[in-house]
């Protein structure tokens, strides 16, 4: 039994420590728009270890983000909407059968309430531009990114599901 929570630390502490790094180094960002990866170890963590987990690792990862390697000013509601986002994909893909209609509805959740919702807000106040401007340039995005990320996660989640539960491990040292 302590076996398993500590491989759940480890595994979350991981997926934080992955989250970072693609926001931070492997994305590309404009003042209104940031296109990363960071979306895989957030939905790999939420089928995993639930909703408060995932969303709670999620603002971790962004408040380490921004302590370590900032880039501006620490604004909490992007912590919020982290939060919200690993929340999100933990009440779509939690002990259920991922599927991946299952996936689409998840990050169609997020894009709206995260990315179009919440972020826009918070740019809005932080940036006062435009509200059409901002809104137009991220429901581009959205459009774009919606079955791009559902791909990604379909696909990362079943090689994803070997590794944890070993099948590709023992494979290796066969």
């Amino acid at each position: 039994m302590m076996h398993n929570k500590i491989r759940n630390i480890l595994l979350l502490g991981l997926f934080i420590a992955m989250e970072v790094i693609l926001t931070r180094f492997l994305s590309v960002e404009s003042p209104i728009v940031r296109i990363s990866f960071e979306f895989i170890p957030i939905a790999i963590s939420a089928v995993l270890f639930g909703p408060v987990m995932a969303g709670t690792g999620a603002a971790i990862a962004d408040v380490l983000g921004m302590m370590i390697f900032p880039k501006g000013a620490f604004f909490p509601g992007f912590t919020l909407s982290a939060f919200v986002s690993g929340f999100l994909y933990g009440i779509f893909l939690y002990k259920k059968k991922i599927t991946f209609m299952r996936i689409f509805a998840a990050v169609l959740a997020v894009i709206i309430t995260c990315s179009l919702v919440l972020n826009t807000i918070w740019l809005l106040y932080l940036t006062q531009n435009g509200a059409y401007a901002i809104l137009t340039a991220r429901l581009l995005k959205c459009a774009v990114f919606l079955p791009v990320q559902t791909f990604m996660i379909y696909c990362v989640w079943k090689y994803t599901v070997n590794l944890i539960n070993g099948t590709l491990i023992s494979k290796v040292y066969k």
